[in-house]
């Protein structure tokens, strides 16, 4: 209880502050508040994405695994659509039909590994999509707080030069003003540095994961193909004379 009123009193001292603030300070304030909501609502989202990405992930793998044929996998495949794997197995199933389908057998494999090299790339992309807005405000937020402070004190010590009353009691006010823009700044990027690192993280464990299953789809193709006559006939035995 005590730790809630507590908490309740810095609470109320500190929008007391801000609305003792300059102009200047309002104006870095409502900057810093503006990044912070971006940015918080791309983080909420990107957690969000991934965190259903993951889950459709093992589900679709355990699903490609079990399935017997490609043509299975590629009838369910769009229940998984959250995970990226999807996106690298439509581009080479994709390729790979459009082969078999009009000779009967695949007659280049490379092709297929590059076209889900493109549906991996394109995948990527989509979960990096607004990442980059993390990066900024991350980077930005803390000189835009700065600026705020350096133009609070500036201004506190102009007014005390303009009083002429050269006391702690007179300057403490104006700097603890200044002061809570960069707190501001600080409050914007620290979030926004984390979960840059963090959601990067997970997109480059995305990233190998595809390339593992893009072997894996390789593996499959090869399993899909008739073999020749010589490997499907058993030699037959020695006739005894």
């Amino acid at each position: 209880m005590h730790l809630i009123f507590l908490s309740f009193i810095v609470s109320s001292d500190i929008v007391d502050l801000v609305g003792e603030t300059g102009p200047v300070a309002k104006v870095v304030l409502l900057v810093l508040l503006i990044f912070s909501l971006i940015s918080w609502a791309i983080i909420l989202s990107k957690w969000g994405k991934l965190r259903r990405a993951r889950v459709q992930s093992g589900r679709f793998l355990r699903a490609f695994r079990k399935a017997q044929r490609l043509q299975d996998i590629a009838a369910v495949a769009e229940q998984f659509r959250p995970s990226p794997l999807v996106g690298v197995f439509e581009g080479g199933f994709e390729e790979y039909r459009r082969q078999v389908g009009s000779v009967g057998l695949l007659r280049n494999p490379t092709s297929v590994q590059r076209a889900m090299q493109i549906a991996a790339s394109e995948e990527l992309t989509r979960l990096e999509r607004n990442l980059t807005w993390l990066a900024i405000t991350g980077a930005v937020t803390p000189f835009i707080g700065l600026f705020g402070t350096v133009w609070g004190i500036i201004d506190a010590f102009h007014g005390l030069g303009t009083a002429g009353a050269a006391t702690l009691r007179a300057v403490a006010p104006g700097i603890s003003e200044a002061l809570i823009t960069t707190a501001a700044g600080l409050v914007a990027a620290i979030p926004a540095v984390i979960a840059y690192n963090l959601i990067g993280g997970s997109i480059r464990e995305f990233a190998s994961r595809g390339d593992d299953f893009a072997l894996e789809m390789l593996n499959a193709v090869d399993r899909q193909q008739p073999q020749p006559a010589a490997h499907r006939v058993a030699e037959a035995p020695e006739v005894r004379r």
